[in-house]
């Protein structure tokens, strides 16, 4: 069943993502709050043998974040949740198959959390950036022809502007075809984040630390 097909799926998301989108810490260390602006940028790499690659960045002045992504190979015209992540024991990295706890060969967003850590802001196209819209579905970029082109400025708070700023943020975009049936579907199981959900929905495709010095 397409996430897209089914209103069971798609509606009332937002009132379910609470556990999914807790925090624990600002991920920040060393001096406080900026003065001027600061740029962040990473090289997006594949998660989950998914073929997912790009580019993004993040420019930073005060509380407000200047964000671009731009991502191919993404499945076709279905919603694809990104989001900034870090919290405090987060190892500010992309997950690894170390990071498979059950040894399954798919990565899910929850068992990438000691790399990435949680999510902070995301990354919708309208209303709401915080972590409450961790799962919007109808608010993620939709892929048309496997491409997505993102832009957007947004406000946050003091504490994940500075870890932004800090190089303790790591970019993640979620959403693969496990089956390549085009379409996201129940087959591989249901979502480690809202059972409503199938993991082919939420599972990670992309990542991307964000530094100040990246080459």
């Amino acid at each position: 069943m397409s996430v897209l097909a089914s209103g069971v799926l798609v509606g009332g998301l937002l009132a379910s993502t609470g556990s999914a989108s807790a925090t624990d810490g600002d991920g920040s260390s060393g001096a406080p709050g900026a003065v001027g602006a600061k740029k962040t940028r990473t090289h997006l790499a594949p998660i989950n043998n998914s073929g997912v690659r790009g580019t993004a960045r993040v420019k930073v002045h005060n509380r407000r974040l200047t964000v671009s992504v731009n991502a191919h190979g993404l499945l076709r015209k279905m919603p694809h949740a990104m989001h900034l992540h870090f919290a405090k024991k987060a190892r500010h990295t992309c997950p690894t198959v170390r990071d498979d706890k059950n040894a399954d060969h798919r990565l899910n967003t929850t068992e990438g959390t000691g790399a990435y850590g949680n999510v902070r802001v995301s990354l919708t196209k309208s209303g709401a950036t915080g972590p409450k819209s961790a799962l919007a579905v109808k608010r993620f970029p939709t892929a048309p022809r496997g491409k997505i082109h993102y832009s957007r400025t947004l406000r946050t708070s003091k504490a994940v502007a500075r870890g932004v700023r800090n190089g303790n943020s790591v970019l993640v975009v979620h959403g693969i075809d496990y089956n390549h049936n085009r379409k996201y579907d129940f087959k591989a199981g249901k979502s480690d984040l809202d059972p409503k959900l199938p993991t082919e929905a939420t599972d990670p495709v992309a990542c991307g630390v964000l530094r100040t010095n990246h080459k």
